[in-house]
């Protein structure tokens, strides 16, 4: 089994579609499955199901899906502890990160590693924290940026940022004219929730509990996908809500949202860096989590 058949069948059974998999690869799509037959005749087993919703793996395809991605991954390994024996650093780095960490912080950290290393590949993957938890579980990923520390003992998690929730309104709602807001007062209001899996979601309950008030009190009006869409809910004055203080610190800024202090409560959130436990970590993924780890807040512990 030749690796690039391998890397094609993969993408194949991740994309569900051979067109999809021949753009990604930059191949044509014969020469998709001309790599897939020549796969499926050396061992004898079909492996992909051509059916009228798209493609998916055979019971023997899955099977080797699994093993396939270890192989390629592997290979990649191999290559990049190589060329580190060399004095360089290069190849592909694929991580995943929440909505706040993948939108408002990584990218500035990224550029500045591309700088150090320019002929580093990395894909940064854009998720849910659940989600993003998962796919690092399950080894799709090699580590993951997520707003709240997952519960799976399965992965390791630590601090790499320090960011603060607040409470957010339009700039005309009436309690920009008050210094602040008792708690209680959060039950009367329509209120702006994140999805079920949002790690700024998962954050804002527990803190809320901590402070004796259940989140299920809350005037729940709209339950939105991503930070963005309730930026834009609470500028439409749908209701107000709880985000990332770094994610609407440009609005802060220029006047199109405005923050509101709760009496008696703050909303300190770390953000986790997460990997799966036992796992030996790339040459590159190890050069860039060590390079964040340096950059993280001074009040960041490892957890």
């Amino acid at each position: 089994m030749e690796i690039h058949r391998l890397k094609v069948f993969c993408k194949v059974v991740e994309l569900r579609s051979f067109t999809k998999a021949g753009e990604s690869l930059k191949l044509a799509q014969p020469t998709i499955s001309e790599h897939i037959r020549g796969l499926e005749e050396s061992l004898g087993e079909k492996l992909i199901d051509r059916l009228s919703r798209g493609v998916l793996p055979t019971p023997a395809g899955r099977i080797l899906y699994q093993y396939a991605r270890n192989i390629i991954q592997l290979s990649d390994d191999a290559i990049q502890a190589l060329e580190h024996f060399k004095g360089k650093l290069a190849g592909t780095l694929v991580l995943g990160a929440s909505t706040i960490p993948g939108t408002y912080v990584l990218p500035r950290l990224v550029g500045l590693f591309k700088t150090l290393h320019p002929a580093i590949q990395i894909t940064l993957r854009i998720s849910d924290t659940a989600e993003i938890a998962g796919s690092v579980v399950e080894n799709d990923l090699e580590a993951g940026f997520v707003g709240s520390k997952p519960g799976d003992r399965r992965l390791s998690s630590e601090e790499f940022f320090l960011d603060e929730l607040v409470l957010v309104v339009s700039p005309e709602h009436p309690w920009t004219r008050r210094g602040s807001i008792e708690l209680e007062e959060l039950s009367g209001e329509p209120f702006i929730m994140r999805e079920d899996g949002s790690g700024t979601r998962t954050a804002m309950t527990r803190i809320l509990e901590q402070a004796g008030f259940d989140a299920s009190r809350l005037n729940i009006v709209a339950e939105m996908g991503s930070t963005e869409a309730v930026r834009q809910g609470i500028k439409a004055r749908i209701g107000v809500s709880i985000l990332s203080r770094e994610a609407v610190a440009e609005d802060f800024r220029y006047g199109t949202l405005a923050p509101v202090p709760v009496d008696g409560i703050r909303f300190p959130r770390p953000l986790f860096l997460i990997h799966r436990k036992n796992r030996q970590l790339s040459p590159v993924c190890s050069e860039f989590l060590n390079f964040i780890r340096d950059k993280k807040e001074p009040s960041a512990n490892q957890v």
